[in-house]
């Protein structure tokens, strides 16, 4: 089938952008038809937002812009409205694509795709021409609704119909990911820890180091997760199961369900990479109620299995010392809890597994995959693990450091390139 490559007049709609967000940072680019789903895939993924709540969310009549500094992810997120060409000469179009790092287009795979194709076409084939460095992803959201065989049918479609259309136009060296994500599970959260790592410039640092980690610790697979969004940001070389992934990733809410309920010491006010956020922190920096942290040596909870995961009906235990932890409510010893800092967690599963987590810092937890026999060697995978987290904690510094200096240079251009403007008015 052929595409109708020009672009309907109902996208000519104009309207001025306000980038009040520093323009030094990567962007992702989120886009698509109306009622795609982006605004929703944002709210859930980096807002929280319980997937239910999104069928209220409105159309998005401008670019909504959310800058995210957590740890390693360091990028802004703007969602644009379907309706509008920003490739129109009334916009900057170098201005908007320059500085992206991942454009991601998002299809409505239970409507009809074809005009959605169209779009996608002219979409990455524009973006390409003003910044050839940007990664391509397209999500064929909303497949939660449709069978396994019409999934893999729809994907094969659209890949097989884009392909066609790229050649046809000699521009096949554009390259194009294709995931399958629906919010109602963990697929929208997979599909964007691999967007993400690409952003990533340390991801080889720390592959390599979880590769050693394993091979030394006895552990089968290992996610370094970011805590607030639940991607993983990394994970070692060993193909990744989307089982022991949605694992993992139920593994952060039954830990931050605990904390809510148990947690004791409040350590919303100590100092963090970044001065970002805890566990339990919510998205917006403020407490979520009375949401406090508690240095949990070892969680097993009693009454909450993982949703959707065999899990072996350990005892909840908190030790002496966390009960014993500031009930005088002195914040200035509450910030001093008397055992290590770090939340951590073990789940024991039906089938002899273990699931381990620690806390790298307050941005990122390591969350361990391992048989129950190894973890009897538990004192050398402490070891190990502070190890590893000296080493994340070095890779952070210089990669902040390196930020910095890198955010420096662009000021410093920018200073200079406005005299020039100026200058080349008058003349």
């Amino acid at each position: 089938m052929d595409f109708d490559y020009s672009l309907q007049s109902e996208y000519d709609n104009c309207e001025p952008i306000d980038d009040s967000i520093g323009n030094d940072k990567p962007r992702i680019l989120l886009m698509g038809l109306q009622r795609s789903g982006k605004s929703s895939i944002q709210r859930v993924v980096f807002g929280k937002m319980p997937p239910n709540d999104t069928l209220y969310l409105e159309s998005t009549t401008k670019i909504q812009k959310e800058d995210i500094t957590r740890s390693f992810i360091d990028f802004q997120i703007w969602d644009f409205p379907g309706q509008i060409n920003f490739f129109d000469p009334a916009y900057d179009s170098l201005d908007i694509f320059e500085s992206v790092g991942a454009l991601i287009f998002v299809i409505d795979a239970q409507d009809d795709y074809s005009e959605a194709l169209s779009r996608l076409f002219y979409t990455v084939t524009s973006a390409y021409k003003v910044n050839p460095n940007i990664t391509f992803e397209v999500l064929l959201h909303k497949v939660d609704g449709l069978s396994d065989d019409y999934k893999i049918d729809t994907q094969r479609d659209v890949q097989q119909r884009m392909s066609d259309a790229l050649q046809d136009a000699e521009c096949d060296h554009i390259h194009l990911t294709y995931y399958l994500t629906s919010i109602y599970d963990h697929s929208i959260y997979e599909a964007f820890s691999k967007i993400i790592q690409k952003l990533i410039r340390e991801l080889p640092t720390l592959e390599n180091l979880l590769n050693v980690l394993c091979s030394n610790s006895g552990i089968d697979k290992a996610y370094l997760f970011d805590t607030l969004t639940k991607i993983y940001i990394a994970t070692d070389s060993s193909p990744v199961d989307m089982q022991s992934y949605e694992l993992c990733s139920d593994m952060i809410d039954v830990v931050i369900d605990i904390e809510c309920i148990y947690g004791i010491a409040d350590r919303t006010q100590n100092s963090t990479p970044n001065g970002q956020y805890s566990l339990t922190d919510g998205g917006d920096g403020k407490e979520k109620g009375a949401l406090v942290q508690s240095p949990l040596s070892e969680v097993l909870d009693d009454s909450r299995p993982v949703s959707g995961t065999a899990v072996d009906t350990p005892t909840s235990d908190l030790s002496e010392n966390e009960e014993l932890v500031n009930n005088s409510g002195d914040p200035d010893q509450q910030q001093e809890p008397v055992t290590e800092n770090e939340a951590s967690s073990l789940i024991k599963l039906d089938n002899g597994d273990v699931l381990y987590m620690r806390e790298v810092n307050r941005l990122l937890v390591l969350i361990c995959l391992l048989r129950q026999d190894n973890f009897e060697k538990h004192g050398l995978i402490d070891y190990n693990f502070q190890c590893f987290k000296e080493a994340v904690s070095e890779v952070f510094e210089f990669s902040q450091k390196r930020n910095t200096q890198q955010h420096y240079e662009h000021q410093l251009q920018a200073n200079e390139t406005q005299p020039s403007q100026e200058t080349s008015r008058n003349s």
